[in-house]
């Protein structure tokens, strides 16, 4: 059944000339002024209270820890104001707002900037947001707006994509959609998959970010100019708060750190993409012979076929020493700063460093999976594991029961991880959202790659075997045994 979806909010934009009033007229108010009201309070208690939103694009618990793009801006915020931070990520858009309003201190939540909005103030943009339509494969292209006609088409309320489609209303008369204050981004693309919606509105990054996981939703045509992603403050709270936060985002744009956060988070949407049999085959005889005995060896202390870790080695790194992934691993298998600590790597650019760690790593989780799960299966759910943490997978094992499913059945519970993207799913687990789609196709993945390594490995045994029987003299009689005789 679709979800209860609510009437499209009908509000014309208009902001761009307000946005330069908003924040121009920023001047600087300092502590212990009426201004600075939010500001004092936040220093007086020693921590910054942001309301946020669990969804790839602001915060989750990713592999290295807590991570998002608004969550690091935060971070950084608080850490520039000489105080800790503290989230509240079990928001909706709306609720982020009327948070704000009520509690303060900020809202970083891919909140668009919309001066209009009620008893809050906004800060400088941060990340420009261009909506796109993006629809369900199979179906005619949908390249312009006058291809939304007859079409079922979602987006989110609150987001500013729906104050988008209002502005198209205007050029095209009678054109209806479907609002919804409960869903998240993924979700959205889950309908047009399944055939509940046909497209939807949504902005290009959280496109970008998802696609992999949707290879039924297809890129159609971008909708309209592009908004502003902005931070919000209580218009009660005085000006300094948001003064400061300006000065901030002033700062890392003009040092460059801005758009290397932006590229970080939202450049890289292709890393996990199957690369093909001939590219991997090419790199197993160019990389991979450097790299063989100290698998092997690894291989041997930790207890697994040293092809399946060199598998997991290439999907982590395509067997680079020195690859730095956009969120921070490092290394041929891609440790982050705490594991590898745990682990006592010291270098995680050293090969053999890395190599040991990394089996090390694959057999501390697969021991500690419950013995309920065998074989492997329980293979499988350490090498996910290893991708998304124990935490997450233990939250789709969970998820896996409450359908009916086995959670000691890697089959069973793959078809759950993707979950962890939807709202319904994720705010009933202990450690929320996260990218559930991945771990599955780097399974997947690491699979294919061992099995070609497998294939390579025996066509090899059988090559030598067949050459130590045959002398080198007797080559050309033998080939010529092969036909019919004279």
């Amino acid at each position: 059944m679709l979800p209860t979806l609510i009437p499209p909010l009908r509000r014309r934009r208009g902001y761009l000339a307000l946005l330069a009033a908003l924040t121009l007229g920023l001047w600087p108010s300092p502590p212990g002024t009426p201004d600075g009201r939010r500001l004092d309070e936040a220093l007086a208690r020693e921590f910054l209270q942001v309301h946020t939103r669990n969804t790839p694009t602001t915060y989750y618990e990713g592999r290295e820890g807590p991570t998002g793009f608004e969550y690091e801006l935060a971070r950084r915020f608080a850490a520039h104001l000489g105080i800790s931070l503290s989230l509240r990520s079990d928001h909706q858009i709306a609720s982020v707002l009327e948070a704000v309003r009520t509690e303060g201190d900020l809202g970083a939540a891919a909140l668009p900037l919309t001066p209009t909005a009620e008893g809050v103030i906004f800060s400088r943009p941060i990340l420009e947001l261009q909506p796109v339509v993006v629809y369900r494969r199979g179906l005619p292209p949908v390249n312009g707006p006058e291809r939304l006609a007859g079409l079922t088409l979602g987006t989110l309320a609150g987001a500013g994509t729906d104050l988008v489609l209002g502005e198209l209303e205007a050029e095209h008369p009678g054109l209806n959609w479907l609002a919804s204050q409960e869903l998240e981004v993924a979700e959205l693309l889950r309908l047009i998959e399944d055939e509940r919606l046909d497209a939807a509105v949504i902005f290009e990054h959280q496109f970008r970010l998802n696609r992999l996981f949707f290879p039924g939703v297809e890129r159609g045509f971008s909708l309209g100019d592009p908004l502003s992603l902005a931070w919000a403050f209580p218009a009660d709270g005085g000006l300094a708060l948001a003064e400061a936060a300006n000065g901030f985002l002033q700062a890392l744009h003009e040092e460059g750190e801005l758009d290397a956060l932006v590229a970080r988070y939202f450049g890289h949407d292709d890393y996990l993409e199957y690369v093909g049999a001939r590219t991997f085959i090419q790199h197993a005889h160019a990389r991979l012979p450097a790299y063989t005995e100290l698998f092997q060896e690894a291989a041997r202390q930790a207890g697994f076929d040293w092809k399946l870790l060199a598998a997991l080695g290439y999907q982590e790194s395509h067997w680079d020493p020195e690859a730095t992934s956009p969120t921070g691993v490092r290394g041929l298998m891609m440790l982050t700063l705490p594991t590898a600590g745990d682990l006592g790597v010291s270098d995680r650019l050293d090969p053999v460093q890395s190599i040991q760690g990394g089996a090390r790593y694959l057999r501390e989780l697969k021991d500690r999976l419950p013995e309920s799960i065998r074989g492997e299966d329980r293979l499988f759910m350490a090498m996910a594991a290893y991708n998304v943490g124990l935490g997450h997978l233990y939250d789709a094992r969970r998820i896996t029961e409450q359908r009916g499913g086995d959670p000691n059945r890697w089959a069973d519970v793959r078809e759950s991880l993707p979950l962890l993207q939807e709202r319904e799913w994720y705010r009933q687990t202990r450690h929320g959202y996260a990218r559930g789609g991945e771990p599955v196709i780097y399974v997947r993945n690491i699979r294919r790659y061992h099995e070609i390594l497998s294939y390579v490995d025996r066509s090899q045994q059988q090559f030598y075997l067949l050459n130590a029987r045959l002398p080198d003299d007797e080559e050309e009689k033998l080939l010529q045994l092969v036909g019919a005789p004279p």
